[in-house]
C-alpha cells in the first residue's frame, strides 16, 4: 500500500511544514534513517550539524524533522521530502498507528475459547488459543494476541493491546496461618480486574484479580513484559511500568508515574502522581507527588537529581513546570 503522509498528518491534526511543497513522494514503509529506502518514512531527533548530517546521509524518501532544523537544511537538493513538526518521534508513532489501524483485520481465531457470557466489542482481534472466561468484557478495537488467559470478571476497555502469554485475573497470593499447625489457608478472591481504555500490556505479564475489591489499571497506562501486578493494586492513568517491575498487593500508584526496570513496590503503600522510581529500587514506604526515589530501600534523590531535564520529562510524562522543580 502507498500512503500520503501529508493527508495522514492533516487527519491526525498534527501541525507541519513540508519542503519542497510541490513535491509528493509515495511512501509504503517505515524505517530508521540508516536503513530507509526511497519508499520509506523515517524521523530524525537530531539538532544542528549532527541532525543535518543524519538527514542528508539518509536514503529515506520522507523524513520527519524538528522545526528548529527548517532554516538549516532548506533548500534541499537531495530529492527528499522533509516534514517539519514539533516532535518527530511522536508524529512517526502516530502515523504508524494510523496506518496499522487501517490495515487491521478484526476477528476471533477458531482456536480461541470464549465464554458464552463474555462480551466482545466491535473490531476486536482475538488471537490463537486465547481464553476468555465468564462475565468478561472486552471493549471495541482491542487486540488480544495469542495464548492470553483472561479469567472471569475481567473488564478490558477500548483500544487496548494485550501481547502473547499474558495472564489477567488469576487469584492473588494471600494466605492466613492456623495458629497451632502453622498451615497456610488461601484467602478467597471474589474481585475482578478493570483495565481502562488505551492500555497496553506486554508479553508474559501477570495481573492478579482483587480479593474483595477490583484490581484497576488506569486509562493510557503501558505495562512492559514480565511485570507482576498483585491483587487489589490500583494504577493511575498514563503510567509507564517497565520490564520486571513487581507491585505488591493493595498498593496504589498515582497518575503519570514511571517505574524503572526491575523495581519492587512493597504491598499496601501509596505512590503519588508524577513519580519516578529508579531501576532496581525497592520501595517500602509511601512516596509523595513529584518525587524521584532510588536505592534499596528507596529514598528520595530529587534534590540530587542531575538527569538531563528533557529526558526526565520523557521518562515521567509530565510537564516542564513539575520537573523544573527537580533541579532546584
Amino acid at each position: 500500500m502507498h500512503y500520503d503522509v501529508e493527508r495522514i498528518l492533516s487527519e491526525l491534526g498534527i501541525g507541519y511544514i513540508i519542503e519542497p511543497k510541490e513535491k509528493t513522494i509515495s511512501i509504503n514503509g517505515f524505517s530508521s534513517l540508516d536503513e530507509a529506502t526511497r519508499s520509506d518514512l523515517s524521523f530524525c531527533l537530531g539538532n544542528g550539524e549532527e541532525g543535518l548530517s543524519s538527514i542528508m546521509s539518509s536514503h529515506a524518501g520522507a523524513i520527519l524533522c524538528k522545526r528548529s532544523m527548517l532554516e538549516l537544511i532548506f533548500p534541499n537538493s537531495q530529492n527528499k521530502q522533509l516534514i517539519f513538526v514539533n516532535n518527530p518521534r511522536l508524529a512517526f508513532i502516530q502515523i504508524v498507528k494510523h496506518v496499522r489501524k487501517a490495515k487491521k483485520m478484526a476477528g476471533i481465531s477458531p482456536s480461541a475459547e470464549i465464554s458464552e457470557s463474555a462480551q466482545i466489542g466491535k473490531d476486536c482481534c482475538i488471537g490463537s488459543f486465547v481464553s476468555v472466561g465468564e462475565n468478561c468484557t472486552i471493549g471495541d478495537n482491542t487486540t488480544i494476541q495469542d495464548k492470553v488467559s483472561i479469567l472471569p470478571n475481567t473488564v478490558i476497555g477500548k483500544n487496548c493491546l494485550v501481547q502473547p502469554s499474558v495472564t489477567i485475573g488469576a487469584d492473588g497470593f494471600g494466605f492466613e496461618r492456623y495458629p497451632e499447625s502453622l498451615a497456610l489457608e488461601r484467602f478467597p478472591h471474589f474481585g475482578g480486574v478493570v483495565i481502562e481504555d488505551d492500555v497496553e500490556i506486554c508479553a508474559n505479564t501477570s495481573i492478579a484479580r482483587g480479593s474483595l475489591s477490583n484490581t484497576k489499571i488506569g486509562k493510557g497506562t503501558k505495562i512492559d513484559a514480565l511485570v507482576h501486578v498483585a491483587h487489589n493494586v490500583e494504577i493511575g492513568t498514563n503510567c509507564e511500568i517497565t520490564a520486571g517491575s513487581i507491585i505488591g498487593g493493595s498498593t496504589v500508584v498515582g497518575n503519570n508515574c514511571w517505574l524503572g526496570l526491575n523495581c519492587t513496590l512493597k504491598n499496601k503503600i501509596k505512590i503519588g502522581d508524577n513519580v519516578i522510581i529508579a531501576c532496581g529500587a525497592t520501595v517500602i514506604n509511601n512516596v509523595r507527588d513529584e518525587d524521584i526515589v532510588a536505592g534499596v530501600p528507596a529514598v528520595s534523590i530529587k534534590s540530587k537529581a542531575t538527569l538531563d531535564k528533557d529526558k526526565l520529562f520523557l521518562m515521567a510524562g509530565t510537564n516542564t513546570a513539575i520537573h523544573g522543580k527537580c533541579h532546584q
